[in-house]
Parts: structure tokens; sequence; C-alpha cells
């Protein structure tokens, strides 16, 4: 059997101009990257503006385990698939970041005949967008310590600084460190922190800006901290929000490039759906919607997540729905959430998979909750058996909720036309009317119990008397009126990554709360999750190299 890296290295890719033109995309809007990826210019969003939007369908998932689901997959596979049966869709995906590409997760390029590519392009330096992120969250903690150190005119308290240095790679010994050590002329000691670059504030900001004029504003709307006398301080007060901007005036632009059947897909924007809000940027949805009759796009991990982010965050600030939602579950994980073990998970057990059902059923009553119509496809492994998938296929009958049968990975577009079709046929029917699961306005503690009860399914949130201060700060600033962002385990609808199937009785415990302004959203810390994922004990890396002549061995 081939390795993803394999068969994408054995497709033949069309130059990018053609996926340009299939598109609609003009020459002189597109800005090539090497033959086969570009970005696309602003000038291209603005000729197509006032054109009709297409329709919008979102993939996400159930609770996530670690036998895997496989949304990047489904989604790029249903592109292919819609693009078979005569429409014309384009698929907007987040950009991998190389922390999970070298430790455990992998990258976010789909898999086996359902990939973008140039996939190892995807999953490395791409066109530079990760580094741009990095490098203006960077500046912004180097001219934070400059200004203190040239004599801290705005009276910075760097006891209580919120901005932290970010890398892209899983790096566990950044996670709390010193800097300014080294005498005087090195500046004032102090501690700081460092988050993978796809959980920053930068990168929530790239995600929701509309051009680059917003995203300079969004800059300088940033709060780093606070001073002396405790009020706020804004990156505009520092006057740094041009030079950032500067340095992400390519990042802003989307992403082009193709799948492996050569359908066009805009890959733009990365962040973490458990500790950011894990949908693409806004600017390539959008345009997106513009260019093709049907958008496929994904939000990260479970329905609980990135789904939830992307309705009451993206939504709310894109004035943007989507017209049908698609919930990818594997028996695989079904069966985990019914309290098999993975090692066991190649043995055939339709009683584990009736159990873990529960799991699946809160994230399709999750998605229901927003009016909109749900698919649930499955994800075929060669392991399940006809007994299993006929099980999963009553049950979801039962519940009624129509399920389709996904073999996008073996087969490419040919294994998902059943499930374009349906997903079709519920797009073009559906005019759903935008809803959300709080009103902005709500106290910060009501915002967060309405997720919890309606979206996880537990009883209330329990705040640490950190939290509770860091709360009543936010609202004496007045910075408390906006949408929430919840950091939480993706592995269970609980704060407990033990927690399996569909826990309910239990409470969420937020321990910190920070805004991130300039994104236009509240950061809610609950349980142990980690803003810098640490490297397994086998990463990813060890299993990569490459050749002579440039080949690459190992991802994936």
């Amino acid at each position: 059997m081939l390795s993803d890296i394999e068969i994408a290295q054995q497709n033949r890719m069309e130059k990018i101009q053609v996926i340009a033109d299939k598109c609609g995309l003009q020459p002189e809007e597109i800005e090539q990257y090497g033959h086969y990826k570009a970005k696309i210019s602003f000038d291209a969003i603005r000729r197509l503006e006032n054109e009709k939007d297409g329709k919008l369908v979102l993939v996400t998932a159930i609770t996530p385990t670690p036998a895997g689901e496989g949304k990047s997959t489904t989604s790029i596979g249903l592109v292919q698939a819609l693009n078979k049966i005569g429409k014309n869709a384009i698929a907007t995906l987040r950009e991998p970041s190389l922390g999970p590409v070298f430790g455990i997760k992998g990258g976010a390029a789909g898999g086996g005949y359902a990939q973008v590519v140039p996939m190892d392009d995807i999953n490395l330096h791409f066109t530079g967008d990760m580094h741009a992120i990095t490098s203006a969250n960077n500046l912004l903690s180097a001219m934070i310590d400059n200004h203190v150190h040239q004599g801290n005119e705005l009276g910075i308290d760097i006891r209580q600084l919120s901005w932290t240095r970010v890398l892209d790679m899983n790096d566990r010994a950044l996670r709390n460190v010193t800097v300014g050590l080294g005498g005087k002329v090195c500046g004032f000691p102090r501690e700081d922190h460092f988050m993978i670059t796809v959980a920053s504030e930068i990168m929530a900001i790239l995600c929701l800006a509309k051009d680059l004029e917003d995203l300079k504003a969004r800059f300088g709307r940033i709060v780093i901290g606070c001073n002396m006398q405790g009020e706020p301080v804004y990156v505009h007060q520092l006057g740094c929000e041009g030079a950032m901007a500067l340095l992400m005036k390519d990042a802003i632009k989307p992403n082009l490039v193709q799948t492996l059947e050569h359908t066009p897909a805009i890959v733009h924007g990365g962040p973490f759906a458990n500790i950011a809000h894990g949908c693409n940027s806004i600017v390539a949805t959008k345009l997106a919607l513009k260019l093709g009759d049907f958008v496929v796009t994904e939000a990260g991990f479970g329905a609980d997540l990135g789904a939830e982010k992307f309705m009451d965050i993206k939504c709310h600030y894109a004035g943007i729905y989507p017209n049908a939602v698609v919930i990818v579950a594997t028996l695989r994980a079904l069966k985990m959430h019914g309290g098999v073990a993975k090692a066991d998970l190649n043995s055939e057990n339709v009683a584990a998979v009736t159990a873990g059902f529960v799991n699946l059923k809160k994230q399709i009553e999750n998605m229901r909750f927003f009016g909109v119509p749900v698919l649930v496809a499955i994800n075929k492994f060669a392991t399940d058996t006809d007994a299993e998938i006929g099980e999963l296929k009553r049950l979801c009958d039962e519940y009624g909720v129509p399920v389709e049968l996904n073999e996008c990975w073996e087969k490419g577009g040919d294994g998902g036309i059943d499930m374009a079709k349906k997903v079709a046929e519920l797009a073009e029917s559906s005019n759903p009317t935008p809803k959300t699961v709080y009103d902005v306005n709500d106290s910060i503690e009501e915002k967060i119990d309405k997720i919890v009860q309606t979206i996880y399914g537990g009883v209330k949130a329990d705040f640490t008397a950190n939290a509770k201060k860091q709360i009543k700060q936010l609202a004496d600033w007045g910075l408390d009126k906006l949408p929430v962002c919840m950091a939480k385990t993706q592995y269970s609808l609980s704060d407990n990554p033990a927690l399996l199937g569909a826990p309910s009785g239990f409470n969420i415990t937020v321990s910190d709360i920070r805004v991130a302004n300039g994104a236009g959203f509240i950061v809610c810390r609950t349980g142990d999750v980690m803003v810098m994922p640490g490297l397994p004990k086998k990463p990813a890396a060890l299993n990569m190299d490459i050749e002579a002549d440039g080949t690459i061995k190992g991802l994936f």
C-alpha cells in the first residue's frame, strides 16, 4: 500500500494557472510561487465582491480519538466528488502547523486519494504564512521589551503582560522561560512564555480580518497587558501595528492549490480548534463563495469545538452561514467511545458501535441546534465490517439523520459520489436562519455556561479565583461583550480527556481568561489544555528523510 507522500509524488499536477482558469481567476490576479501554488491578489476579491454566493458546506466530526476521523480527507474527497457529479466546487482548508507534522498528529492535507497537493510543500513551509505570523508576533514581543528597556513611557507592568512569544513547533521546554538575563544591556529580567504559532492572536486576526487595512487596525487593538494603574495597554500605543502588518502583507492573501483530481482548493490560515477558533480565513471562504457554486470548508476537531466556534465566531464576523453540515465518523472511533481499547479496534464489535453512537448523537444534536441540515459521513476503514456499518446506518436512520458511506481515501472522488449527491440536495434546499448559542452582550459567565450546557452537555462552569479576577478586569475595561473562544481538550465533550462518549452531570473548570481584542474574542482556558504542545516519545520526525535528489521520505 502506498503512503500518502508516495501517492502525492505519483500525481501529475496541473500548472497553477490552469487551476486559476478553472475557478475564473485572471492571470494578473495570481502571484505564482513556483509551478503549483499561488497567492490570490485582492484585485480578484474586489472584482468579485458583488457576485452571487455559492452554497457553503461545513465539515466537522465526532469527538476525535487516537483511532482517527479524517475531516480533511472527507472535505477534499467531497469536493472531488461534487465536481464529478457536475458541480463547480472549491475546498477552503486550513494550513498545517509544523508542530503536529513533526509530532504525532500529522499534517492537514488529507490522505490517500483525497489530498491537496503539493502536499510536501503544504505541510512544510508552503508560502511562508506561518513564518510571517511568527515574525509579526515576535516583533511585538521585542517592541514591548525594548519599550520597557528604553524608559517605559507607557508604564507597562511587566508582571502582568499577557502577550507571549510563539514558535511553530512543539517544544515543551519553551512553555515557561525567563528573558532579559545577562545584565543591564539585556533588559529587565522577567518570566515569559511561548505558545505554538497557530494558537496566537496574530493567527486568529489573519483568519478574521477582511483585508490588509482591517488586519492593521486589529493589530492596533491588541491588548498586551496593563500599566501600573491597571489600565489596558494597546499595540497602537506602542505604534508598531504598521510594521507588523508590513510583515503580513503577503500572508493575508489566500493560497491557491489543487486536489489530486485537479479541483481548486484555497488553503489559508490554520488556528487550532482546541486552543483557538479552528477555522480557515474569512477572506478565503468568502472569495471561494464567489468562485464556486459549492464551497466545502472544515472546522477543527469535534463539533463541540471547531464547529461551535465557526458558528459563534467566524459566522458572526463574516456574515456567512452554512447551508449544510457534514459530521465525519469512523467505526473505529465510535468503538473507542463505546469502551474498546485501541489495540482491539480491528475486531468486529457491533455492541461497541451501538454504545459509542451516543457521542455522534450529541454532535448531531449540536449541529441541529443551529438549524442546519446534517449528514453523517462514515469514513470507511478496511477493518470495518458489514455488520458494524449496518448498525451505524440503522442508528442514524432511527435518529432521523441521513448517512452515506465515504470511501474517498481509497477511491478519491469516486468514493464519495453518493455523499456528494446528498450534500448537494441538502444544501440546495436549505436557507437556514443564523443562530448563536449566546448573545455577545451576555456576561462572560453566562456565555460560557450556555456553551457548557447547550454544546457540551454539562451542568455549568466553575471559575477559579484567578478567572473571576480576570472577568472583573475585562468588565471594568469594557472588553467583555465579545464572543468567547473555549480552550478545551479535544478528546472529550467535558474538560476531562478520559471521559469519552457523551458524559453528563459534569462541570467545566475555567482557570484562565484573556482577551484577544484584535481578533475580537475572549479566550477561556479550561482544564489542563496546553497552548504549547510537546513532542511524543517517538516523534514523526524520526521517520522522515530526504534523498540526494530531493525526494522526501516518511512524510505520512
